[in-house]
């Protein structure tokens, strides 16, 4: 057995320890369980497809924009170095942070909205659950099994909301969303990693593209202003955009201190001590303090009306909303375009099941480029 690290603290998760797999494997003689996680994760092509998925600017707009895979990759960074400081299961938590994102559509938010609402008779959409079925299901790279075969514990973490119709299909691992209780620090840490990495290099991205105007942020943003006071007061004659990148460095740097000590003394206060605990306590225990929280609320509320309903986002929310409806309807009712190796999955999955994970697969480039074939030559995004 692969001895994990010495400092691991009794309430994290250990491989040692671990639920395991739905189909037992034999354990390898170099790695731990959750370092296996991690590498198979990302060697999937469902990995590997993040990164022409749109975080909020579609793909073609630039090359500098944050994709789906560098958010990933940024939250497995801030999730990682909170973990090592907390003392809980580091390879978990990048097993988390690397697939939390892999059941998301093409064009964001907006394929998510439209893809559940095509499947609202069929079981809805939701990207966290459909991160779960291509590790379980539809990832194709093993002999013996569909999908990864990860660990219960990855697996508890990925799944971060969960319905209770949907929640009673996954037994015990949906039993957190039927009787309470909560899932594992690393699954917790990975939540709030998720919030930090977004909420801040959407500020970056959105400023770069000028979608956001920086007097605004100073304006209605505390946490904003506070750092932009800070940094120009340190480096007058510095140019705009070095300061706005030094302004958001501090503001994840203020995120993690406070979301690191504020957790502690939850720790603290409650003793847990093992990772059953943990799962049975009533609250999260990595939380940010009160003060933080409502900061980061404010920066949210701030991105959401003047980065996410900026006129020129919401003109391709609704072209990529169209563009995914028309390809469900049209590959609903003439099954025959789906590839062979979709249509095959019909008789397992059903008809809108298969069509949906089809289109939540694709890359923006790829609905762009299938929407053509079928439907549009004419299309662009």
């Amino acid at each position: 057995m692969i001895k994990e690290g010495l400092r691991l603290a009794p309430y994290a998760c250990k491989s040692s320890k671990s639920k395991g797999r739905a189909i037992k494997e034999k354990p390898s003689t170099a790695r731990t369980e959750f370092q296996r996680d991690r590498d198979r994760i990302i060697h999937s092509a469902a990995f590997r497809r993040l990164e022409y998925k749109t975080q909020v600017f579609v793909n073609h707009e630039g090359d500098l924009f944050r994709t789906r895979l560098t958010h990933t990759l940024e939250v497995a960074q801030i999730a990682r170095t909170a973990a090592s400081r907390l003392e809980i299961n580091q390879d978990l938590t990048e097993s988390i942070a690397y697939a939390h994102d892999l059941g998301h559509t093409p064009f964001g938010h907006a394929g998510q909205d439209t893809l559940n609402d095509c499947m609202k008779k069929h079981g809805g959409f939701e990207h966290n659950l459909q991160s779960l079925r291509i590790v379980d299901f539809l990832e194709e790279q093993y002999p013996k099994f569909d999908g990864l075969n990860l660990t219960w514990e990855t697996r508890e973490g990925i799944l971060k909301h969960c319905s209770r119709k949907d929640a009673k299909k996954l037994q015990d691992l949906g039993k957190r969303f039927l009787e309470g209780g909560q899932p594992s620090l690393e699954a917790q840490l990975v939540n709030i990693a998720d919030t930090i990495a977004y909420s801040t290099h959407d500020i970056d991205d959105g400023l770069r593209v000028q979608y956001l105007n920086e007097d605004r942020l100073v304006d209605q943003v505390k946490i904003y202003s506070k750092y932009f006071e800070e940094v120009s007061g340190e480096y007058p004659e510095l140019d705009a955009r070095r300061r706005q990148k030094e302004i958001v460095r501090r503001i994840i740097g203020y995120m993690v201190d406070d979301l690191v000590f504020n957790s502690k003394e939850n720790i603290e206060k409650f003793s847990p001590s093992s990772v059953d605990e943990v799962r049975s306590l009533a609250e999260p225990l990595i939380v940010f303090s009160v003060e933080a929280k409502r900061q980061v609320d404010e920066l949210r509320n701030f991105l959401s009306q003047d980065l996410y309903h900026h006129y020129k986002v919401m003109r391709v929310v609704g072209k990529s909303a169209r563009l995914i409806s028309k390809l469900f309807e049209t590959f609903v009712e003439s099954p025959v375009l789906l590839p062979p190796n979709y249509q095959s999955k019909i008789e397992r999955f059903g008809l809108h099941r298969t069509v949906s994970d089809y289109i939540a697969g694709m890359t923006d480039r790829y609905a762009a480029i299938e929407y053509a074939r079928v439907i549009d030559p004419t299309f662009e995004v």
